[in-house]
């Protein structure tokens, strides 16, 4: 998520104080570039060293806030970056440097390959803070209107369908609110398979371009949202989010019924794991009821 040109009318006066050695993770914008803390413009402007996803993204986030680059060096870590990118980081803060990391948009590490940097650092023993500040997934949240209590972030979902469908019946029984990302491309395929395997009446919320001139936020069920995106050429930045499973207490004929649906195409095991996730109901207990269902499609097939 790209910051929008919002310069401010002076240029950003850094705090007194030195930022310590050790590695600083940096929450950048998810669109109004105001939204940045002055913590965090404190620790770009201090840092020894800054490191980014996107450094013409982050070059541009410090022009527009009056924060100087000067001399220091600016260093690209993403997906690509390899080993050796990770121990040259790893050497400067060794050597007791400072080092900013800042993704292209929002908290490091959150959909950010910023993780493995993280893991490498606190492996080595090494000091890490963060500044943080915008995360799409909390702003969101905060604006959705589902329960807050309890919430899983489950990141993106699988490109292929098959997979994307696996991936959301294993979400479906969870009792905490959802929340995905997804590429405007995809977003309709993945309301349609969301329709699917988690019902469509349960509530749901699309956001897009979240904090930027044409921030959206649509509610209602599932099916009304796949049917209102099905017509639409969308674009921008998209979180999902979706109800928590309501408490259903499954009785034996449902368990069977879809038992029998599921054991069309998988085995046993697969089963019963499936629909005691959907149903809310004790694998053991579907298992029990999975293998007589077994038994008894085994005894009345043809010999």
């Amino acid at each position: 998520m790209r910051q929008s040109t919002d310069p401010t009318e002076t240029g950003h006066k850094p705090a007194l104080r030195a930022i310590p050695p050790g590695l600083h993770f940096v929450s950048t914008p998810i669109g109004a570039a105001r939204d940045i803390t002055l913590r965090a413009l404190d620790v770009l402007a201090g840092a020894d060293v800054l490191v980014a996803e996107d450094t013409r993204t982050l070059r541009h986030l410090m022009e527009i806030h009056g924060v100087a680059l000067g001399g220091r060096p600016l260093i690209a870590y993403h997906d690509h970056s390899g080993d050796a990118t990770v121990a040259r980081l790893l050497g400067l803060i060794g050597e007791g440097r400072s080092v900013a990391y800042a993704s292209e948009a929002g908290t490091p590490l959150i959909s950010d390959p910023g993780f493995e940097l993280a893991r490498a650092a606190a492996a080595a023993g090494l000091p890490m803070s963060a500044a943080p500040g915008p995360c799409a997934a909390i702003c969101a949240l905060t604006l959705s209107g589902l329960p807050t209590d309890r919430f899983l972030f489950a990141g993106f979902a699988p490109a292929a369908q098959g997979a994307r469908r696996t991936f959301l019946a294993e979400l479906s029984g969870v009792k905490a609110t959802l929340i995905l990302y997804e590429s405007p491309k995809r977003l309709k395929s993945l309301l349609a398979d969301m329709v699917q395997a988690l019902g469509a009446e349960r509530e749901a919320v699309v956001c897009r371009e979240l904090t930027k001139r044409f921030e959206e936020v649509s509610r209602g069920s599932l099916a009304t949202l796949a049917a209102a995106f099905a017509e639409r050429d969308i674009k921008g930045e998209i979180v999902v989010l979706v109800d928590r499973a309501a408490d259903v207490v499954a009785g034996k004929d449902t368990v069977e019924a879809a038992l029998l649906k599921a054991l069309a195409s998988m085995s046993v095991k697969d089963a019963a794991t499936s629909v005691s996730q959907t149903l809310g109901v004790s694998r053991k207990i579907v298992y029990r009821i999975a293998l007589d269902l077994d038994r008894t499609r085994s005894d009345s097939a043809p010999s």
